[in-house]
């Protein structure tokens, strides 16, 4: 339990630092500064594999699954790659909901940052869950493999037109009967007084919005990383790290999501891989490397293949 409290109080210290040092003042964040904080946050999930292989290698951690530190330190990882892939269709969704609420730039930040907050803690009950099912109903795994090649048939054969519209969602509307909503902005205040009434800003809207979202891409996300590894404390922090580096990843590609629009096919190939991973984990037996090498070649063909077409669409 230590490990585990140290790792939630150097996340909060993350995040306050965040919001109260690095973005005290709401400010647009250019593709400057938001590709310096997406590089420092890939960096430093890297280096947490060091640590990761320290805790195994020293026994300071419980190891319900006996594994070896290389072993643990390449599950992370490949989890981490895994989470952030998938984030990749938040950015998507999260880029809508801010246009369709019309939030300035400016005060973009602060609604991913507290959409982060829920996203821990939402995050946090699943990955609990999903761990006690597999566990606990061995043939979960099965039923969980079986939805991941769902989600990604889904995916291959869905039309471009099933965009997510947020003004029409169920979260919306649901939210328009429980409580007053303003159309007007007030600064970066989630509430703002009208005529003795408290009703809900955009921003607020936009928060709750993205925290149901995030549940919803949660679902998908969740099972494709505990097709890599079940161990409760490899999947926490391999969650998390992706979710940290979200905004900032946001950010950097929010103004460049046409160029890459072959990843899409990078996120079919990954999920179906680790949902037959899944499905065949009785018969067939892959090292470790192999899924940490595919998911890398997937990743990196969608995003050479994106790049050249995008190019050579600009020339024509």
């Amino acid at each position: 339990m230590i490990v585990w409290i140290c790792f939630l109080i150097a996340v909060l210290i993350f995040l306050a630092l965040d919001l109260g040092v690095f973005n005290k003042t709401p400010h647009v964040i250019s593709t400057k500064e938001a590709g310096k904080w997406t590089a420092i946050w890939v960096a430093l999930s890297f280096m947490f594999s060091g640590v990761i292989y320290w805790l195994y290698g020293s026994d300071l951690i419980a190891n319900p699954d006996g594994l070896k530190p290389a072993t643990a330190s390449i599950k992370f990882i490949t989890g981490y790659l895994i989470e952030l892939s998938l984030s990749i269709d938040n950015i998507f969704v999260i880029a809508i909901i801010f246009a369709a609420f019309k939030i300035p730039q400016k005060y973009q930040h602060r609604v991913l940052f507290w959409g982060i907050l829920g996203a821990i803690i939402f995050r946090g009950l699943m990955i609990f869950f999903g761990v006690m099912l597999i566990n606990k109903f061995s043939w979960m795994t099965y039923i969980f493999g079986a939805f991941l090649i769902y989600t990604a048939m889904k995916m291959l054969f869905s039309g471009e037109d099933e965009q997510f519209q947020p003004k029409k969602s169920f979260v919306y509307k649901s939210l328009k009967k429980v409580m007053p909503i303003s159309n007007h902005m007030d600064k970066e205040h989630f509430f703002v007084k009208r005529r003795h009434i408290t009703a809900a800003t955009p921003l607020f809207v936009a928060l709750v919005v993205i925290e149901v979202m995030d549940v919803v891409f949660a679902i998908d996300s969740v099972p494709a990383i505990l097709a890599i590894t079940n161990d409760p404390f490899l999947v926490f922090s391999s969650n998390i790290f992706a979710i940290l580096g979200l905004r900032s990843m946001y950010f950097f590609l929010a103004n460049m999501l046409a160029k890459f629009s072959y990843l899409e096919y990078s996120l079919i190939a990954i999920l179906s891989f680790v949902g037959l991973k899944m499905l065949l984990h009785e018969f067939i037996k892959l090292p470790e490397w192999v899924s940490l090498a595919f998911i890398a070649v997937s990743l990196i063909l969608g995003i050479v293949i994106s790049l050249q077409k995008s190019s050579k669409e600009s020339i024509e």
